[in-house]
C-alpha cells in the first residue's frame, strides 16, 4: 500500500499566506500548524525563513511543537537561504529544506538571465548544500509546466543524483491542461533513470481553474505528493485545494490511491483558516462552501428528499458538516415546502399544502429566500382559515 499513498504537503502557511491581507503572526501560524497536524497532513510548509525575522521565528517555533508531520522551509537556490532555513528547522523532528530554481526557458532567460547549463549547476549545488543539513531535501523546478521536457528530465535526474528526495514539478502559472500535466509526469517517470530514488510532487496553481484536476492527473501518472492549501488560497488565483484533492481521491477508489487526512475535519479546518486569515470562502466552493450541501431547485429537492445520493456524492457528515439544507426559493417545489413545514412541527394534508404552496410562491417571488419565520406566518394563515 505504501506506493499508493499520496502524501499531502500543505503550504497554507507559506504560499497561502502570500494572499494580500492574509499575513499571519507567529502565534496564529503555530495554532494552524498544530491543527494541520491533527488533520493528518504529512508535510507542513511553515514558511520562507530568510524572507523576514518573523517568518524565521514562525518556522522555528513550529519546528519545536510538531511531533509527527514533516516541517518544511522554503529557500531559493542560494547558499544564505539554505543556511538560514537549516537554522530555523533545527528543532524539527522531521525537517525538510525545499529549494529550487526556474526550469522553463522563459524563467531562465528573463528571471535569471542565465543558461540551462548554469541552472543545472546551481540546482545541483543547492541540493548538495541542503543535504549537508537535513536528510530530506525537496527540489522545485519552478515553472515546470512550461519547461522543455528533455531539459526537465535532465534537471530532475541531476538533482536526484545530488540527493533530492522529492522533486516538485510546479505548474507555477496554472497553464497546463490535465492531460498535458499528466504527460509531463509520465515522461519523467519513464525517462529519469534514478526516478525510483525520489517522489514526484504536484504543485499546481489555479489561474485557469484547473489546479485540482491537474494535481489528480499528476497523481494518476505517478506523482505521490500533492502540494495544496486549505480553501485553495494562494498567490493570484490560488493553489490546489486540499479538501478537493482529499475528497476526489476518497470518492474514486478505482484510482487505488489514499491519503492520511481525516475528512471529518475538513470543514472545521476550512472555517478556522478562513477566520484566522480573514479570507472569505466563496459560497459555491467545492466541499466546504456554504452552499456545498444546499438544494434550492424543486427538481433537485424532490430527488434529494427521496434519496440523498441522487444529488449528493458526499454526505455532509463525511467532511464535518451538520446536515444538508433545503433552501426555499421561487424555484422550490411542494415536497420541499412540506418537508420544511414538517421540520417546524406542522402537519398538513395535501389540500392544505396546495393552498400553502400558492401563498408561498407569491411570497417567494418577492424574496430571495423564504425563511422559517415566513413559513410560520403562512402556517398560521392556513390554520386560522381552516
Amino acid at each position: 500500500m505504501a506506493d499508493k499513498q499520496v502524501f499531502i504537503f500543505d503550504t497554507t502557511l507559506r504560499d497561502g499566506e502570500q494572499v494580500p491581507g492574509c499575513k499571519l503572526n507567529t502565534t496564529e501560524k503555530v495554532e494552524l500548524a498544530l491543527k494541520l497536524e491533527v488533520l493528518g497532513v504529512d508535510i507542513i510548509e511553515a514558511g520562507f525563513p530568510i524572507s523576514s525575522p518573523g517568518d524565521f521565528e514562525s518556522v522555528n517555533q513550529i519546528s519545536k511543537v510538531i511531533k509527527n508531520a514533516t516541517v518544511c522551509g522554503l529557500t531559493r537556490a542560494v547558499q544564505k537561504d539554505i543556511e538560514v532555513a537549516a537554522e530555523a528547522l533545527k528543532p524539527a523532528r522531521r525537517p525538510r529544506i525545499h529549494t529550487g530554481i526556474g526550469s522553463s526557458d522563459n524563467h531562465i532567460k528573463y528571471k535569471f538571465n542565465s543558461t540551462r547549463e548554469e541552472i543545472l549547476e546551481r540546482a545541483v549545488k543547492a541540493v548538495k548544500l541542503a543535504r549537508n543539513y537535513v536528510p530530506d531535501v525537496e527540489f522545485y523546478a519552478e515553472d515546470a509546466g512550461r519547461a522543455d521536457l528533455q531539459f526537465l528530465a535532465q534537471l530532475t535526474e541531476a538533482v536526484i543524483a545530488a540527493g533530492a528526495t522529492v522533486v516538485n514539478v510546479p505548474d507555477t502559472t496554472g497553464f497546463c491542461l490535465p492531460h498535458q500535466y499528466a504527460e509531463k509526469m509520465a515522461y519523467l517517470m519513464n525517462n529519469v533513470s534514478n526516478i525510483d530514488k525520489a517522489i514526484l510532487s504536484c504543485h499546481c496553481h489555479n489561474d485557469l481553474g484547473l489546479a485540482t484536476a491537474n494535481s489528480i492527473a499528476g497523481a494518476i501518472a505517478g506523482a505521490r505528493q500533492i502540494e495544496c492549501t486549505i480553501n485553495g488560497i494562494g498567490e493570484r488565483a490560488g493553489n490546489t485545494s486540499l479538501e478537493e484533492v482529499v475528497m476526489t481521491i476518497r470518492k474514486h477508489p478505482e484510482l487505488g490511491l489514499y491519503t492520511n487526512v481525516d475528512p471529518k475535519q475538513l470543514l472545521p479546518m476550512s472555517r478556522l483558516v478562513s477566520e484566522t486569515m480573514r479570507m472569505v470562502v466563496q459560497p459555491n466552493k467545492a466541499v466546504v462552501g456554504d452552499n456545498a450541501f444546499s438544494h434550492s431547485s424543486g427538481i433537485h429537492q424532490d430527488g434529494f428528499l427521496k434519496e440523498a445520493t441522487t444529488y449528493e456524492i458526499i454526505a455532509p457528515e463525511e467532511v464535518g458538516a451538520d446536515t444538508s439544507k433545503i433552501v426555499l426559493t421561487a424555484r422550490s417545489g411542494r415536497s420541499a415546502l412540506a418537508y420544511r413545514f414538517k421540520n417546524l412541527g406542522y402537519s398538513f394534508d395535501r389540500n392544505q399544502v396546495d393552498e400553502l404552496y400558492e401563498r408561498f410562491l407569491a411570497l417567494a417571488d418577492s424574496k430571495k429566500e423564504v425563511e422559517d419565520a415566513d413559513l410560520k406566518v403562512l402556517a398560521e394563515q392556513v390554520t386560522v382559515s381552516a
